[in-house]
């Protein structure tokens, strides 16, 4: 029963809520404009706080529910890992829009948040201290992500860092213009207009 998951958890992963939001409030699609990314951060430069808060949570809960699903059915923990995996490849290759997604940090927040509030407290802690501290987005994410399989070893067995590991893997993937565009100082700050 585990394995049918992984596709279900992919499917609502790829319910693209910046597209999908922008679509209904007749915004830019996020996909051409600002940082090119259909993420709560580009749509907060497109739109504006509310709009992104929208985004934010549609992209969080799309990793916290298929996770919860997983623990209502008592699928053991590892499992409830690769099921949120899932649903961040969902976000980042959706289906329904030409696998063309975004970098799925708030969908790996929703997994951690599910599989863990602890673990998922200290990881939203790290990225808004980071996000303060620098005002990137990006790099509190990719400290989050650097962060998470070591933080995952105090609440779980070594087994379940795979899983965790790969997420942050994909994250890292994912950012990796941002990483050029860090190193060679052209990275947008959190709420530069587009």
């Amino acid at each position: 029963m585990e394995i049918l998951f992984l596709p279900l958890a992919y499917l609502i992963g790829s319910l693209s809520c910046a597209i999908i939001v922008c679509k209904l409030l007749r915004l830019p699609d996020p996909r051409t404009e600002g940082s090119r990314n259909p993420g709560a951060t580009n749509v907060l430069r497109i739109s504006g706080k509310k709009t992104a808060a929208v985004v934010l949570l549609g992209d969080a809960l799309k990793g916290f529910i298929p996770v919860l699903l997983a623990q209502h059915f008592h699928f053991a923990i590892t499992w409830q890992g690769f099921i949120g995996l899932a649903a961040m490849l969902g976000h980042s290759y959706p289906l329904f829009f030409r696998f063309e997604g975004g970098k799925g940090v708030a969908t790996f927040f929703g997994v951690m948040l599910a599989i863990a509030w602890p673990l998922g407290l200290m990881l939203l802690a790290i990225w808004y201290i980071m996000a303060k501290l620098f005002h990137y987005s990006s790099l509190a994410a990719l400290t989050v992500a650097l962060c998470a399989p070591f933080l995952a070893l105090l609440f779980f067995r070594p087994l379940v860092v795979t899983p965790i590991g790969l997420m942050s893997c994909l994250l890292i993937y994912r950012h990796k213009d941002n990483i050029e565009r860090l190193i060679t100082r052209k990275e947008s700050k959190i709420g530069a207009k587009s």
